[in-house]
């Protein structure tokens, strides 16, 4: 290598901030609070030649690692093959097919040719969450979807700007087939300006370095990103490592999909074996092929952090087995879920295996549901129609060091909960609370972080609910003998009446009028290690911040609580565990 290793530091961290720079700006400049405040998007930089990972910007989804990378890749196939226009200086590509390499429809993808010297050097793309494309509920989240065509808008790679012009009749087509469409617009020239945005922090990088210099450094960092991984791998020993994650229904047949995954480790690769899985499903849990890599890449990217994002980090790492399972959907099957559910239940899958062989990297479950909830009607204060999508956090787990983060973002993404204030000024509703799920953490060693508890109210008008969640049925995984978190609870009031949907945590289309709820407590983190071997002082202070009840210090941990002041009773507290470890 020509390149002293300062200057590939430098190159390496100018390429991170040329997407860090996209990722701000697009949330700066757009409309929808999911965007904006939630941060439900990324940036990144990928190869020419076949859309690899170059770069992503650090604030962007984990969760758009892969798929991000398979659906430029498969724009660049379809463009070789003359099935894409081909582009020209200043073109932008919007597409939203999950089966292209996507997510859900709500993911919606633009793609930029970058140009140096007349020829491209690389593709800048990004995606956001658009608060919604269509379909037969507002948000898109359609619990009961058995087709995708229910789920809203399926774009193919069109030109939506051309050579720097947005295509009018193209987005006329697109505006008259989604709601509250007059929004959309400032999302659009958001999420082409943080291309542009990039255009000019690269060409300054390239300007600086050189063509031939950056490109070396490219293709050394997936390299060092390969090697780093599979030095990684290397501290797992050989053999296999087999666990069971389940998804509570597909939202139309009431029954539990099984995610079962064996990981193999021989030599300097791991290989993860879906076999056994479920079948697809006829709702809207399915997961197209881009999503499941992408969320095994998430979970190894969780585990072992210092690895560079790159394409390279990728290339130990083989998924076999998911043909005819419903982690590798085909049209016409519904997707919805697949993202924002589906692709978490595969990471903890690979969380309860790995936790056996890499006891200090690997935490219990974390609450693993994105808390999927939109709201759309009219609003008669304002006399306009409005799609409101509210993602919630739950509870991390517990790990070999420390207790789980309480309310913290999803596995797949560092979007974070837009804030109440924001909502009640941009929506129709009202919170009545906003606070911890207390006692939503798994026992253990060290317990499992608190998930959420808000509950919201329509204040005028009238809207329709929806949400696909999951962990109703089965709470976040314990690990190494701690106990499971509480599972997702979500109750809905209508005139009075309190009630829990049939699928637990799935339901669309929920008439609303003014003064109907909906509550949400997200799951809390799986627990880490022997409850009884927690340590009796951290038990008696949950106690005391109400996270615990005395009683539950009792059964979960074995502490016996004096009262007033509440304090240990170390003698009974020993007795007590002896006893309960002994049944």
């Amino acid at each position: 290598m020509s390149l002293d290793p300062i200057t590939l530091s430098v190159i390496q961290a100018g390429l991170q901030q040329v997407c860090d720079e996209m990722d701000l700006s697009f949330s700066r400049a757009a409309f929808s609070p999911v965007i904006a405040e939630a941060n439900d998007r990324s940036d990144g930089i990928y190869s020419a030649d076949d859309g690899s990972l170059i770069a992503q910007g650090a604030g962007g989804l984990p969760v758009f690692v892969g798929t991000m990378q398979y659906s430029t890749r498969t724009l660049i196939e379809m463009i070789a093959d003359g099935n894409a226009a081909a582009p020209q200086p200043d073109d932008i590509y919007i597409v939203n097919d999950p089966y292209l390499g996507g997510t859900h429809l709500m993911d919606v993808r633009f793609a930029k040719p970058y140009y140096r010297n007349g020829e491209i050097y690389c593709w800048l793309s990004n995606t956001g969450h658009w608060p919604d494309t269509g379909g037969s509920v507002p948000g898109g989240f359609s619990a009961s979807a058995t087709a995708v065509e229910q789920e809203g808008l399926r774009l193919p790679p069109v030109r939506l700007f051309k050579q720097g012009v947005l295509d009018e009749e193209i987005f006329a087509i697109i505006s008259s087939n989604i709601r509250v469409a007059d929004q959309r617009i400032g999302d659009v020239k958001a999420q082409a300006a943080a291309l542009l945005v990039g255009e000019r922090r690269l060409n300054a990088l390239l300007d600086r370095y050189g063509d031939d210099t950056v490109t070396e450094a490219i293709a050394e960092l997936r390299r060092r990103a390969a090697v780093q991984m599979r030095a990684f791998i290397a501290d797992i020993a050989e053999g296999t490592y087999s666990s069971v994650a389940w998804i509570d229904s597909d939202g139309v047949v009431n029954e539990p999909l099984a995610i079962r995954l064996a990981i193999t480790r021989k030599g300097d690769d791991l290989t993860f074996d879906f076999t056994g899985t479920s079948p697809p499903c006829m709702g809207p849990m399915n997961s197209v092929l881009a999503t499941t890599l992408s969320s095994v890449y998430l979970a190894m990217r969780h585990i072992f952090p210092e690895v560079p994002m790159s394409a390279g980090a990728f290339e130990p790492l083989k998924v076999v087995g998911v043909k005819d399972t419903f982690l590798d959907a085909h049209y016409p099957r519904p997707v919805s879920g697949c993202a924002a559910e589906v692709s978490q239940r595969i990471a903890e899958a690979v969380f309860a295996a790995l936790v056996v062989p890499l006891p200090d990297r690997v935490t219990a479950a974390p609450a693993g549901t994105s808390g999927n909830f939109a709201l759309g009607g009219h609003d008669p204060s304002r006399g306009r129609d409005f799609v409101m999508y509210q993602i919630s956090g739950g509870g991390y787990g517990g790990n070999l060091d420390h207790d789980g983060l309480s309310n913290g973002c999803s596995t797949i993404g560092i979007s974070k909960a837009p804030p109440v204030e924001i909502m009640e000024q941009a929506f129709p509703v009202l919170y009545h609370h906003y606070q911890l799920h207390e006692g939503s953490g798994g026992a253990g060693t060290h317990r499992g972080g608190f998930g959420l508890d808000y509950e919201v109210e329509l204040r005028c008008g009238d809207a329709r609910a929806s949400f696909v969640m999951d962990h109703g049925r089965f709470g976040p995984q314990g690990a190494l003998g701690g106990a499971d978190g509480s599972c997702n609870q979500v109750t809905v009031n209508r005139s009075g009446e309190r009630y829990t949907p049939e699928h637990l945590s799935k339901e669309q289309d929920i008439s609303m009028q003014p003064g109907d709820r909906v509550q949400v407590r997200t799951p809390g983190g799986g627990g880490y290690g022997d409850p009884f071997l927690r340590a009796p002082e951290l038990v008696c202070e949950d106690v005391i911040l109400e996270r615990y009840t005395s009683q539950q210090a009792r059964d979960l941990f074995g502490v016996v609580l004096s009262e007033d002041p509440i304090a240990v009773d170390a003698a009974n507290t020993k007795t007590l565990r002896k006893t309960m470890q002994q049944q």
